[in-house]
């Protein structure tokens, strides 16, 4: 029988499984109880985390094997550095979209807001946990599910409007998922990423031509996922039209994507297999396209919604030029940059959302009289927009300028990310000063507007600025401790490409244990006892789900 802590790889993805039927079929007209239940499991979520994280940092992976069925037939979790990072990183922005959902009355626009969070927690951490491609899709699934209940919450002729696109688009995605993972199974005969990655190793590459096609369906779909160019077009209006707090929370969902490319492309189809070089040749230029983009529909944005959405491409394409080197510093880079753009994405959709609550044209970047609570959500704006541009001293700057390291030789990533950078300073500058500055100039700056629906609803607006400021301190934070954790990406990183730990941990024996339990199967007479021992009996790197 295994301790409490050896359970805690699997609590992730059972605690929101959990909670969210019980608030739908025991709190479904107790809002006060939904609330109570759901900031409780998003702060056990953030200990859990942290937990495994402290575990994850000895640098040797953990497995836990559901109903101890072994690898490659069984379902496995894998517990490491980066998807303990992952785990931490998604379990606090959850735990900040919370408390502002309840703060801005977000959560009384509909029943079932705080269920749908916590399906949609179970899918992004199953995600970040899994050890199998096919459960890897299932997870996709499970957050698209959950973020398509949350993209329409609240109703509105746009947002439904946005809702289709959204659904449809990503169902041809996962579509094109099924066709990557049938190709590459027909292939190989495995899904499990660690018996995947040997079995590639060992392909030769005279036979991998239907394996290459496999892998190149792999990179749509994570560019799909990811809203890498030219699969990008549907994340603007999706975004700007989602409720706050849930376009704040969707800006984890490109990191799955960012997430899925580099455990694929650093564990199964890696430069030296017989799939070679594709991932950084298609990715490379994608990136840099993403970039472009990006920044370019910040400066001609018309709407601060679409305008941090544009920002949000913009970073996907940032990161992705520091991960398609495939070098353990150029994905350092991309990890500290993929925090920092998490963290600063989701505080510019909170603020962009109170900004929306409180002027009578929304979002439009036009002047208006002054709002309520102007200096502190222009103080707000001010420090994600540095952030954003990657402008000195956040961590945006920091970022940026171990990418460029990371990229030395290659002058033009130089020039792309510098030139977006300074792009997208005048994009932030203008949108800024048409928002918080220019409305003192209007004839009635005397008068604050009244509050538009929502605000009045508040139940504590307060809250909703503390849960934005608790990201921004985030964003501080991470950069006042970028020492520390420069070393730990680079020791992530360098985790990653040595994938040998990875491999051995989950696959190490299990062909012959599976062997010797289906034997036990086959002998009920025999010495039952010795046989579980054999079959069932962890060592100190892997966990059994028995």
């Amino acid at each position: 029988m295994l301790g409490f802590f050896d359970q805690l790889v699997i609590a992730p993805v059972v605690l929101p499984a959990f909670l969210a039927p019980l608030i739908v079929l025991w709190m479904r007209f107790d809002r006060t109880a939904q609330r109570v239940f759901s900031i409780v499991g998003m702060l056990a979520l953030v200990a859990i985390s942290l937990t495994l994280m402290v575990r994850a940092s000895s640098g040797v992976p953990e497995v836990y094997r559901l109903g101890a069925w072994e690898a490659p037939f069984g379902i496995v979790l894998v517990l490491d550095q980066l998807s303990a990072l992952m785990l931490v990183l998604t379990s606090v922005l959850g735990l900040a979209i919370a408390l502002y959902a309840i703060g801005s009355g977000w959560d009384k626009r509909g029943w079932h807001f705080h269920s749908l969070l916590q399906f949609q927690m179970m899918g992004i951490n199953g995600a970040f946990l899994t050890g199998d491609a096919f459960n890897l899709f299932v997870f996709f699934e499970v957050l698209l599910i959950a973020s398509y209940g949350l993209m329409i919450h609240a109703g509105g002729r746009d947002r439904l409007k946005a809702g289709v696109q959204y659904v449809v688009y990503n169902l041809a995605g996962s579509t094109l998922f099924l066709f990557a993972l049938g190709t590459i199974y027909a292939t190989t005969g495995t899904l499990n990423m660690a018996d995947l990655a040997q079995k590639v190793a060992q392909m030769p590459a005279g036979e991998a031509a239907l394996l290459r096609v496999g892998a190149a369906l792999m990179i749509l779909v994570f560019a799909v996922k990811g809203a890498i160019v030219p699969f990008q077009f549907w994340l603007p209006g999706t975004y700007s039209n989602a409720p706050g707090p849930v376009a704040a929370l969707f800006a984890i969902m490109t990191k799955v994507g960012i997430y899925a490319i580099i455990r694929i492309y650093t564990l199964v189809f890696t430069p030296e297999s017989a799939v070679g070089s594709l991932a950084h040749d298609v990715l490379l230029p994608a990136a840099a396209l993403t970039l472009i983009i990006g920044m370019v529909g910040i400066f001609g944005a018309r709407d601060l919604g679409r305008l941090v959405a544009f920002s949000v491409i913009g970073s996907v394409g940032t990161m992705l030029l520091a991960f398609a080197q495939f070098t353990p510093e150029g994905t350092a880079a991309g990890l500290y940059y993929m925090v920092h753009s998490t963290l600063v994405a989701a505080a510019l959709f909170l603020v962009a959302d109170m900004v929306r609550e409180r002027r009578a044209i929304g979002l439009k970047l036009i002047p208006q009289p002054v709002i309520a609570q102007n200096g502190l959500l222009a103080a707000m704006f001010f420090m994600a927009a540095i952030g954003m541009a990657g402008m000195p001293p956040l961590s945006g700057f920091l970022g940026k300028l171990m990418i460029l390291h990371a990229t030395f030789e290659q002058w033009w990533i130089w020039a792309a990310i510098l030139i977006t950078s300074l792009i997208a300073i005048v994009g932030f500058s203008r949108a800024g000063s048409t928002v918080f500055w220019k409305c003192y100039a209007t004839p009635d700056s005397k008068d604050e507007t009244p509050p538009r629906l929502g605000v009045e609803d508040a139940s504590s607006p307060a809250l909703a600025f503390v849960a934005t400021g608790g990201l921004l301190a985030g964003l501080v934070a991470w950069t006042v401790f970028a020492g520390p954790a420069t070393t730990y990406v680079q020791g992530m990183s360098s985790q990653l490409y040595n994938s040998e730990n990875y491999i051995s941990a989950v696959m190490d024996g299990a062909y012959q244990r599976a062997e010797e339990a289906a034997e036990a199967g086959a002998h009920p007479h025999g010495d039952d006892h010795d046989v579980q021992d054999s079959a069932h009996e962890p060592d100190h790197t892997v966990i059994d789900g028995h």
